[in-house]
């Protein structure tokens, strides 16, 4: 065996550009660390660590993507067998994200925001990218877009974290102010009856009927940046609020506003949907790494899924693409993952 080792497994299988891959190796010569490297395809990524059986590399910020090929090397100049990984491409960038991104299930088309700092007015906070990557604007009347969600109907609804108010976009992508007086408005979902859930970060969950009245639903922790709100298959509502602790909780709420944890040990976790077989996926990180954690359905084994930097939220199309979303870019991952339609 050359210098080069042999690749065992990439842990997570999957990235986005700039990710952190864990590359577990045997065999392989760290002992002269400038010379190592990790290529995907014919890019070099940098290496944040490296051992003999194990190489830390970050996905390269090039132009990579798909499926790409991963090979180590170190010293004489030799490489491994590839291994394969996934690796995200980028739709659009020089936005800003606070909270999931949207598909529309009537054309597959993703609904991203440009949303600002506290009171910051954007000529254009609302864009919609269709299927072939082409960019439209939708509308600026929007001040700090935030939560995003369709109802059953197809209806485009956004909140505000500036005005507290709940928008619902017509035909004609006009907003219409759907609900007010909701705090600072964040993550938005809707249940399988079709009312809508808000979460107010300083500690509120509204509901929302069919013609915009609000209740007062649950109380969680307040959270420093936002609450992401999604249904599960068992119809409970499931909450994430970044705190000051770096051991932050899903929370599962109940029909009847009753409070439970679900999983614990994630730091700053954000954007959160569910698959059709019922696993969670997560923005957030965990053990130390940052990315989409998949977490199984009961709530007991979680592990890092995609790889990447400043993730904030995500939401699968029909086509089993994952649409990852960070702070600024938003990037897509054919995974074969089916969502589910709540």
């Amino acid at each position: 065996m050359n210098e080069a080792g042999q690749i065992v497994r990439l842990q997570p299988g999957a990235a986005i550009p700039g990710g952190e891959v864990s590359i577990e190796c045997e065999g392989f010569s760290a002992h002269d660390y400038q010379s190592c490297g990790a290529w995907f395809d014919e890019a070099r990524g940098r290496l944040v660590g490296a051992s003999s059986h194990r190489v830390l590399a970050l996905v390269p910020n090039e132009d990579v993507s798909g499926e790409v090929s991963v090979t180590i090397g170190c010293g004489d100049g030799a490489r491994s067998d590839a291994a394969r990984l996934i690796v995200g491409a980028q739709l659009i960038e020089d936005i800003h994200m606070v909270a999931n991104p949207a598909v529309d299930p009537d054309d597959g088309s993703i609904y991203v925001t440009r949303s600002g700092s506290r009171g910051q007015r954007a000529p254009v906070s609302l864009f919609r990218l269709n299927g072939v990557g082409s960019v439209t604007d939708v509308t600026g009347e929007i001040v700090n877009p935030t939560g995003l969600a369709f109802d059953h109907s197809g209806q485009l609804f956004v909140s505000s974290r500036m005005d507290g108010t709940i928008y619902r976009l017509t035909q004609f992508n006009e907003p219409v102010a759907f609900a007010h007086n909701l705090g600072v408005a964040t993550g938005l979902a809707f249940d399988r009856a079709g009312q809508l859930y808000v979460g107010d970060r300083t500690g509120t969950i509204y509901r929302i009927n069919e013609i915009g009245e609000a209740e007062e639903w649950a109380s969680v922790e307040q959270s420093v940046a936002a609450y992401h709100l999604a249904f599960g298959p068992d119809d409970a509502l499931y909450v994430t609020g970044p705190t000051v602790s770096s051991y932050d909780s899903i929370t599962r709420i109940d029909k009847f506003g009753r409070r439970s944890p679900f999983f614990k040990g994630l730091g700053r976790p954000g954007g959160l949907a569910f698959d059709e077989d019922g696993n969670l996926y997560v923005a957030a990180s965990y053990q130390g790494r940052r990315g989409i954690v998949q977490i199984t359905p009961d709530g007991q084994r979680a592990e890092l899924f995609v790889a990447g930097m400043n993730v904030i939220g995500l939401a699968f199309n029909a086509d089993g693409e994952m649409i990852i979303a960070t702070n600024e870019a938003v990037f897509s991952l054919p995974l074969g993952i089916r969502g589910t339609l709540v």
